[in-house]
């Protein structure tokens, strides 16, 4: 049986208020509240809590139907803080047993082709973000933007992943085909599933584009092009952003109908769903798939120029690489929030110079640098008064560690000295409490 694999991406940076060269060592807050919040809630009313609630009474209705969600750690939590009851939602999906939450970097990052001690911190936070919250952890790592390479799949492999999904770009896989799962070429245990860039355009790209040979994209058209897929061909990996059901394709498109109709229609051709730890647990790897350079979800070239492409990405991330192991070594939360807020691929992404996003709050790729820049000046002024660029990074992990080591025996020390007191207001309340007693019992025999 042919099976379907739906993986959404969810995600929402955080985005920079307007800030200016004189506000440089002034003002240390970079965050654009009202626009980003102005965006979520939107989003959240267009998209999330419409497309969770339909989801719900899908997965109610039908129990082979399956979806897999990615999180970014930055969503989770202006969930958290805007819209709760999206979190709620959430955990009604994961508790019906056919949800999975995938791995993801927690600021939605590119730090795995720059700084892998950033991203492998950022996974980690995530997984903890996803324990917290929902209770569960995913053994499969759906890197940002699907941005995979062999080194990539090393370190996940490293940190216990048994499976990562990735972009079926045509130069990697050559004749092969995204229908099966193929292997790491460096980590044989390695699973990989990787995405139908074809299938899952009809809801990326065709499924609200009037001028599209493809339109009108229908439930049915989908499922026949599932379904005419070669002999053996059983998996059909569809990884498209959530903002596809209310968003990119607005609600009078149609898209909720599709997606009511989709299970219904699986069901009468035979073909299922599943969600990425099962396929990885049904299939054994047909083959090997070596990748050098870094390929992800964008563009014709599957490459991540996207972000490095050009010389003003190239230098903030010249300057990301050379700043993480000094800003990880303090321990002042407020500033690592802001290196962690500053991480977003979004970020990057605005400075492209090769296309015009439509999700940019910029006028232009340079508008977007010298903005970002003079944050990351000033954010960077800030972790100079800490840790100033006189001493050594280890003389500074060694310092950090010494006041960590002392803030730990004081805490001991405080627990000891609690515990005795404890001991001590004891003993002299049993020997009150003694000597009332026998003050007592000699009254009684005076009076006798």
């Amino acid at each position: 049986m042919k099976k379907i694999c739906l993986c959404f991406q969810i995600h929402q940076p955080y985005r920079l208020r307007r800030y200016r060269f004189f506000d440089i060592g002034n003002e240390h807050y970079y965050n654009d509240d009202f626009q980003n919040e102005e965006i979520f809630q939107r989003v959240a009313e267009e998209c999330y809590l419409p497309a969770n609630r339909m989801m719900l009474e899908l997965l109610k209705e039908y129990p082979d139907f399956h979806i897999s969600y990615s999180l970014s750690g930055l969503v989770i939590e202006q969930m958290e803080y805007y819209k709760p009851e999206i979190i709620e939602s959430f955990k009604e999906l994961v508790a019906t047993g056919r949800v999975e939450l995938l791995a993801e970097s927690y600021a939605h990052s590119i730090t795995s082709v720059y700084d892998l001690t950033e991203w492998r911190a950022q996974v980690a936070m995530q997984q903890a973000k996803l324990r917290e919250l929902f209770g569960v952890q995913s053994s499969v790592l759906c890197n940002t933007e699907l941005i995979y390479n062999d080194e990539i799949a090393n370190e996940a492999a490293a940190m216990g992943f048994k499976g990562m999904i990735t972009e079926g770009a045509k130069h990697v896989l050559g004749w092969k085909s995204p229908g099966y799962v193929y292997a790491s070429n460096t980590k044989k245990a390695m699973s990989l599933l990787m995405r139908n860039e074809g299938i899952s355009d009809l809801l990326t790209k065709h499924f609200s584009s009037y001028g599209s040979p493809e339109y009108p994209v229908t439930a049915d058209k989908l499922l026949n092009k599932v379904k005419w897929l070669p002999e053996n061909e059983d998996i059909c990996v569809l990884y498209m952003n959530y903002e596809v059901l209310g968003g990119s394709n607005k609600k009078e498109s149609g898209i909720f109908d599709f997606f009511r109709a989709l299970p219904r229609l699986a069901k009468e051709q035979a073909i299922g769903f599943a969600t990425p730890s099962q396929l990885i647990a049904k299939h054994k790897a047909v083959d090997k798939i070596a990748v050098n350079n870094p390929i992800s979800i964008s563009g014709e070239e599957k490459s991540i120029n996207d972000w490095t492409g050009n010389v003003l990405q190239r230098g903030v991330i010249d300057k990301l690489s050379e700043w993480g192991e000094r800003v990880r070594a303090i321990q002042d939360r407020r500033l690592l929030q802001d290196w962690l807020y500053l991480q977003s691929a979004d970020h990057l992404y605005y400075m492209n110079t090769s296309a015009n996003s439509a999700y940019s709050p910029y006028m232009s790729a340079y508008d977007a640098f010298n903005n970002y820049m003079n944050v990351l000046s000033d954010f960077l002024l800030r972790v100079e008064e800490q840790a100033p660029s006189s001493i050594e990074t280890d003389e500074l992990n060694s310092y950090q560690q010494t006041i960590l080591n002392q803030d730990k025996r004081i805490h001991e020390l405080e627990e000891e000295v609690a515990k005795l007191k404890a001991e001590v207001k004891s003993k002299v309340k049993a020997t009150t409490s003694k000597a009332s007693t026998s003050k007592a019992s000699t009254a009684s025999k005076a009076k006798k």
